[in-house]
């Protein structure tokens, strides 16, 4: 089974890539390494949810929000590589968590990227991680989640 498929079987079907919302690339090959540019959680070009986690949206409205904005990453990442079964690895996974004053569970957020990363990619989604919180993110999104990846030969 394929990766997209994997993603589509976990109600997650691989989007088109979003386009950018600013001066920057989506994504960038550098060897076989690609890293994202972060990606908003976007469905049919708009928002998802909007909010910060602690205070509007609670812990679980995050880790969806997260599943969703890496899953665009992966839309991003799918074009650059050629299709997610080019993929060797996930490499590094940054999420940046809008959090209300106090809110200190950001890695429980990142979570529902991470644990989606390894239900698709299985050991080889596994990887290194920064949970950020953040006082403010663009378009108020609860989630910004940027990941690098290590392409097959």
């Amino acid at each position: 089974m394929t990766p997209e498929e994997k993603l589509k079987d976990l109600g997650y079907p691989l989007p088109p890539a979003p386009a950018p919302v600013g001066s920057y690339i989506p994504a960038v090959r550098i060897g076989n390494l690609v890293t994202t540019s972060g990606q908003l959680p976007m469905r049919d070009g708009r928002l998802a949810s909007t909010g910060k986690i602690g205070g509007k949206l609670s812990i679980e409205q995050g880790a969806e929000a997260a599943r969703v904005a890496v899953v665009n990453a992966l839309a991003q990442l799918a074009v650059v590589a050629g299709g997610l079964s080019n993929v060797k690895r996930i490499v590094r996974l940054g999420v940046f968590v809008n959090s209300a004053d106090g809110f200190v569970e950001q890695p429980k957020v990142a979570n529902g990227a991470s644990d989606l990363l390894v239900a698709v990619f299985g050991e080889a989604g596994r990887h290194v991680r920064a949970a950020v919180g953040s006082n403010e993110l663009p378009l108020d999104a609860p989630v910004e989640i940027e990941l690098t990846a290590e392409l097959k030969q």
